[in-house]
């Protein structure tokens, strides 16, 4: 069978750096981001269950992790630089650890930096902003967060690497894949109820807590579905006014929903609190600084407060 060598055959879709775009504003000025309501059909046991299904498929290699083990100082800076670049430019909190899955994905393959391991990381928080954004981060923007120290073209032709070495397959389970779902999944299942401004606390502080976990090299290699419980786990029992009782309760049901021992979640559980008080007491250590107006409204005091974490 002879193939016809006048078609061009590439999957690769060009971007038009000076493309006009129009943002949707906000009522103060700000660019908002579309975004589909909840919708409680889409999620469930059978959600979960896919997921769970999936989440080994994206786990790095056993022999990445032992190599990461014994050196982790390169991959904990390249995690920072990627967190604070999405947090700089404003990105979806699923972009990072996304990028991070990826980065990791493709270290995996390859078991060697590139020349410039900061283009690596921006490219993959290019992917990752493309898959979970309406309006993804442009080049010149990671760029200029790594001070100019490579070009766009170096940082599409690094996008070019890492898809080619990843087969395309880019879409990766990570913990804030799970952390609707189980939030969904213990609220409805426990008695009562949290209002709203309580659901939106519980998700902020789990998805900052699962944050950190991706930084961390000690939890290289836990499935994402188990971060992601555990997380919420510690955010329940930080900032959750039930019982002892009740929150035993909803410790279990989120070992069932990770289909983990509920000895297994109470030690990650533990873990997460450990790294937690370790980064609150070297940031407060370092550079005790003001808090800011914006934050006087939330709870203090509580064991995953999320407002002096130093990443």
């Amino acid at each position: 069978m002879q193939m016809n060598t006048g078609v061009a055959m590439s999957l690769w879709c060009e971007e038009a750096e000076d493309a006009e775009r129009t943002p949707v504003r906000t009522a103060d000025g700000g660019q908002a981001q579309l975004r589909a309501a909840w919708d409680p059909s889409v999620s469930g046991n059978r959600v979960i269950q896919r997921l769970l299904h999936m989440e080994d498929r994206y786990a790095p290699s056993p022999l990445y992790i032992s190599i990461i083990q014994q050196d982790p100082q390169r991959r904990e800076e390249l995690c920072k630089w990627t967190l604070e670049v999405c947090c700089v430019c404003g990105c979806d909190e699923a972009v990072f650890p996304l990028s991070v899955s990826l980065m990791d994905r493709f270290l995996s393959a390859t078991l060697s930096l590139p020349a410039s391991p900061h283009c690596l990381a921006a490219a993959c928080v290019l992917i990752a902003s493309k898959l979970t954004e309406c309006d993804n981060i442009q080049s010149d923007a990671l760029c200029a967060a790594a001070d100019d120290n490579f070009l766009p073209s170096d940082l599409r032709e690094m996008e070019r690497v890492v898809l080619g070495t990843l087969r395309w397959d880019t879409a990766a389970v990570t913990p804030q894949d799970f952390l609707p779902h189980f939030l969904a999944s213990v609220q409805e299942w426990s008695e009562g109820g949290d209002s709203e401004q309580e659901r939106t606390t519980l998700r902020r502080h789990s998805d900052t807590l699962a944050a950190m976990c991706v930084c961390e090299p000690r939890f290289l290699g836990t499935p994402p579905s188990l971060m992601a419980a555990a997380s919420l786990n510690c955010a329940l029992r930080g900032l959750s006014d039930r019982g002892r009782t009740q929150r035993s309760a909803m410790s279990l049901r989120l070992a069932e929903l990770c289909q983990a021992d509920l000895v297994v979640l109470q030690y990650y559980s533990r873990m997460i609190e450990c790294a937690l008080h370790q980064r609150l007491s070297s940031g407060l250590a370092e550079a005790p600084t003001e808090k800011g107006d914006e934050m006087e409204d939330e709870r203090a005091g509580t064991p995953t407060d999320m407002r002096e974490i130093d990443f």
